[in-house]
């Protein structure tokens, strides 16, 4: 677990000496895919390291399945298990892309700025274009990033009796927020 965060930092870190990297390893990644029959499939997980190069728009998250929490335990157990995210077996999850638009944003100057971020999303082990509108919000030295976006569950190959019976949003929500300082 230590090894893939400490891998992904090291790896976004080490691309060119001269771009300006900014890591963390307290992002966070709401997954919300409450139904109106069930409000409880809602999972947060603190533990998320991101990554940013402020010149390129490289972009990269990486979360432990396994780190999600839900308010109801037995949730969490089917989140994890073998018919949901398989979390033994896939055990991250992870975004790499860019900030397409990273040279329309002034990381130099307080601000709200529009980013727009395309790149490949790994749930389950199925890899998947992923696009997002988002923000970036300048303060000082610091950056806070955020974007929400859905995705479809079968698409990476997860499918369940709750699905199917609508307890579970076919298409969740996720948002992305890390703060880079």
């Amino acid at each position: 677990m230590k090894f893939t965060t400490l891998t992904l930092a090291i790896a976004l870190l080490s691309t060119s000496l001269f771009a300006q990297k900014k890591v963390t390893t307290s992002g966070t990644i709401a997954f919300d895919a409450t139904t109106s029959l069930d409000a409880l499939p809602k999972a947060e997980n603190k533990t998320v390291v991101a990554a940013l190069d402020t010149k390129s728009g490289a972009i990269a998250f990486e979360a432990i399945v396994k780190s999600f929490s839900f308010t109801n335990p037995m949730m969490q157990d089917h989140f994890n298990s073998d018919k949901w995210l398989d979390s033994d077996k896939f055990p991250t999850a992870v975004f790499k892309g860019k900030v397409i638009n990273i040279n329309e944003i002034d990381l130099k100057k307080d601000g709200v700025y529009v980013s727009n971020v395309t790149g490949d999303l790994t749930i389950h082990g199925v890899t998947k274009p992923a696009t997002a509108v988002g923000s970036m919000v300048v303060t000082g030295k610091s950056i806070t990033a955020t974007a929400s976006f859905k995705i479809k569950l079968d698409e990476y190959g997860i499918s369940s009796k709750a699905i199917d019976a609508g307890k579970v949003k076919k298409e969740p929500s996720i948002t992305v927020v890390a703060e880079f300082k």
